[in-house]
C-alpha cells in the first residue's frame, strides 16, 4: 500500500512539474531597427542581459556604432538578419559634451570595441581598410551573411 501511495505522490509530482515546465515563459526576441548606438559600456551591459535571458536578437533595420557589439556578446546562432538591416561601423569617440562638440576619436575606445568582436566581423572591418573616423556600412548580402545567419521567414 505504501508502494502504491508512493508511486501515486510521484505520478502527480511528476504531472505538476511537466504542468509547470509547460508554462514557462519563452524567451523573447530583441527587436533591433533604429539604433544609432550610444556608450560602449551601456551596450555591452544591456546585451549580456539580453544573452544572459537566452533572447533571440533580430536585426530588421539600422545598427550602428555600439549597437554592433551585439555581435560579440550574443552568441550569433541567436542573431539574424532581415533584409533591411544595416550595420555601421567607425572608430569610437569620446562623448561630443566632453570635447566641446568636436569629434575625437579615442584609441583605447577603438580597441575595446575590436576586442569584442567576432573574427568575422574583424575580418571584413579588415577587408575595407580598418575603423576610421567614417561609418562604414554593411548591409543585407553576401557579406554579411558571412557574419549574421538571415532571419528565417517565420520572423
Amino acid at each position: 500500500m505504501v508502494r502504491l501511495a508512493s508511486l501515486r505522490l510521484a505520478t502527480i509530482l511528476l504531472g505538476v512539474a511537466s504542468v509547470g515546465v509547460g508554462t514557462l515563459p519563452a524567451a523573447a526576441d530583441y527587436h533591433i531597427k533604429k539604433d544609432f548606438g550610444g556608450y560602449v559600456e551601456e551596450y555591452k551591459a544591456k546585451y549580456a542581459r539580453i544573452r544572459d535571458r537566452g533572447e533571440r536578437v533580430i536585426i530588421d533595420g539600422i545598427c550602428n556604432s555600439a549597437c554592433t557589439l551585439v555581435l560579440g556578446i550574443v552568441p550569433v546562432n541567436r542573431i539574424c538578419v532581415t533584409p533591411r538591416a544595416s550595420l555601421g561601423f567607425h572608430q569610437a569617440y569620446y562623448d561630443k559634451a566632453w570635447t566641446a562638440g568636436v569629434k575625437v576619436t579615442s584609441a583605447a575606445g577603438t580597441a575595446e570595441l575590436m576586442s569584442v568582436y567576432p573574427n568575422p566581423v574583424k575580418q571584413w572591418i579588415a577587408s575595407v581598410g580598418g575603423l576610421t573616423a567614417e561609418m562604414k556600412k554593411l548591409k543585407n548580402g553576401y557579406d554579411l551573411w558571412k557574419i549574421v545567419d538571415p532571419c528565417p521567414e517565420e520572423f
